[in-house]
């Protein structure tokens, strides 16, 4: 029963949570350790869509989200779009087990220190914000379904052709 309400608690705060990055504000600047050793920054992907997932090894949706992400990255990929996973788990190992068993075939930073997502204010796991090519915010959400798909890669199309004018 405590799981359950400490679970309703968590979504209850996570629907009504404020974010201090808002849509059509320029995405704050990072540079995070990435999945093969080297430094990344959310500024070196500008002039790409990015899709910037907050996500933990212990989040179910995460784990749900993960095939999508593959696929979207292998899709569009070639067309200036990039998703970065920012990890949010005080140990690193319990992303990186994560990792063996949910493939990523995309950009994957570590933030043990939960620096960045205060930074965004995130509240849910996971959170996913679009970024378009000019490094503005073009969308914030919160939770993965798989009935959201078709209207998330809707949005990153809409994103890239927006990106190409």
């Amino acid at each position: 029963m405590k799981k359950i309400s400490v679970l309703l608690a968590s979504l209850l705060f996570a629907s009504f949570s404020a974010f201090a990055v808002e849509v059509g504000q320029m995405a704050p600047d990072f540079e995070l350790q990435g999945q093969n050793g080297t430094t990344v920054k959310l500024s070196s992907y500008k002039g790409k869509t990015v899709y910037l997932d907050f996500w933990a090894s212990w989040c179910g949706p995460c784990k749900q989200s993960f095939p999508w992400m593959n696929e979207m990255q292998s899709r569009y990929g070639a067309k200036k779009f990039q998703i970065v996973g920012v990890n949010v788990d005080q140990k690193t190992d319990d992303a990186k087990a994560f990792l063996k068993e949910n493939n990523a075939n995309f950009d994957i930073v570590f933030d043990s220190t939960g620096k960045i997502p205060k930074t965004f204010q995130i509240k849910g796991m996971p959170t996913s914000m679009l970024i378009g090519a000019d490094g503005k915010v073009l969308s914030i959400h919160t939770g993965f379904k798989p009935e959201q798909k078709p209207e998330l890669e809707k949005q990153i199309k809409d994103a890239m052709k927006d990106s190409s004018k």
